[in-house]
């Protein structure tokens, strides 16, 4: 008789980072894939079928999802060569730093190469990963303004071609979750109808749109901003544009990057105050450099320069990041003066509660075992957690005790 696979039960304690609270002298139980219990350590029953580990000075938080990535260790998400080493290269690399979901991100693209590597890209994140695992798709273009296209290829941005947007949704096979659009581009009322119709995201960015323009998008079902304060224009104090409509309208989620180089500390702290809790999603915009040497690399079909990790363009623009969303949490700590609790929901309830993805982003009874463990002080990363399997464990990183050890002392 073949013996029956034992389930693996995990008890850890800390400290538990949730949205609303930290809960001191703390503790999570899992089981298989799902965590089965939050509490105060008094509160346990302890058996002789847990692994248990003892790590009373760590932050115990859900694994971080990223909504806005065009890659790490490599890989691109906008050439996607369908290739099971490269995604999954990156997926250790994020599981390293407590990410536990992420949504692979694709730039413009001229016609025939967006639909090609988008259909592949859809077959090759339902691959198993060894880490962090896609949870959909993020087109970023082609339908924004050429004015605000950052590190984006000119040539691949278009007007909006309800035909092209039906094509790009059937080449995503069901995996697309969010577009970003320009709301002052012509027929972007239809574009956001066709999208809310086909259950994605319509995301304002890139763009220059006006107050009027950009409440006509989000009244009509846009309720996402990418990556606040860049890629559109200033705030002005008599000019309104999207960034100040996306700024106080509550509707509106908005993404932020925070690798120090983008937005200036003062602008961080503005969105922190200016946002509901639920509302402010950090994000990395990271690049296939991240992870990686500097050197020179791409961003889809645009050429990009690493120095000292900075990227930018040939001609010294932005051009993404190579800093991941392990930094992001505790630098609007340090940047905007925010607790845990608002840092550590801006990095796992916030990005699943405004992509849909309701079994996951905290830690709850019923909900996935996906978790992050961070020391305290140091933000050193001591475990990540992925569907109740470790995936990443700090070196000295060992279980208090195992099933064997206890079976070893009865």
């Amino acid at each position: 008789m073949i013996p029956k696979k034992r389930t693996r039960r995990l008890y850890i304690t800390g400290y538990c980072l949730t949205p609303q609270q930290r809960i001191d002298h703390s503790a999570v139980l899992c089981e298989d894939q799902q965590i089965l219990a939050v509490g105060g350590t008094s509160a346990f029953n302890m058996d002789a079928e847990l692994e248990v580990y003892d790590l009373p000075d760590s932050y115990i938080m859900p694994g971080f999802i990223d909504t806005h990535i065009h890659g790490g260790g490599g890989f691109d998400a906008s050439r996607a060569d369908c290739q099971e080493s490269s995604i999954q290269n990156m997926s250790r690399l994020l599981a390293s730093r407590g990410i536990t979901g992420f949504v692979p991100t694709v730039v413009s693209l001229n016609h025939d190469d967006m639909l090609r590597r988008l259909a592949c890209l859809a077959d090759v994140i339902d691959l198993p990963m060894p880490g962090a695992e896609p949870v959909g798709i993020h087109l970023e273009g082609p339908f924004i303004n050429p004015m605000k296209r950052g590190a984006q290829n000119s040539t691949a941005i278009a007007p909006i071609d309800l035909g092209f947007a039906r094509e790009l949704i059937a080449a995503g096979k069901g995996k697309i979750r969010r577009v970003t659009f320009a709301p002052e581009l012509p027929n972007s009322d239809k574009l956001v109808e066709l999208l809310c119709q086909s259950s994605i995201q319509p995301s304002m960015g890139h763009s220059v749109a006006n107050e009027s323009e950009t409440l006509r998008a989000i009244d009509a079902g846009a309720r996402c901003c990418t990556h606040l304060f860049n890629g559109m224009p200033p705030l002005e104090q008599r000019q309104i544009s999207i960034t100040a409509v996306a700024l106080t309208d509550d509707r509106v989620t908005t993404e932020l990057i925070i690798d120090g180089r983008h937005l200036h500390p003062r602008m961080i702290e503005l969105a922190c105050r200016c946002k509901p809790n639920t509302k402010l999603v950090a994000i990395s915009d990271a690049t296939m450099a991240s992870g990686m040497p500097d050197g020179s690399y791409y961003i889809g079909d645009s050429p990009i320069v690493v120095e000292n990790g900075f990227s930018h363009t040939a001609d010294g623009k932005l051009a993404g990041t190579t800093t991941l969303l392990d930094n992001g949490w505790h630098s609007l700590m340090n940047y905007a003066n925010t607790d845990e609790t608002y840092a550590a929901g801006s990095v796992s309830y916030n990005p699943a509660l405004s992509m849909n993805l309701h079994d996951r982003g905290i830690l709850r009874p019923g909900t996935r075992a996906d978790i992050a463990i961070f020391e305290q002080g140091s933000n050193r990363l001591l475990m990540t957690i992925c569907r109740g399997e470790i995936v990443y464990r700090a070196e000295g990183i060992k279980p208090a005790r195992t099933p064997e050890s206890n079976l070893e002392q009865a």
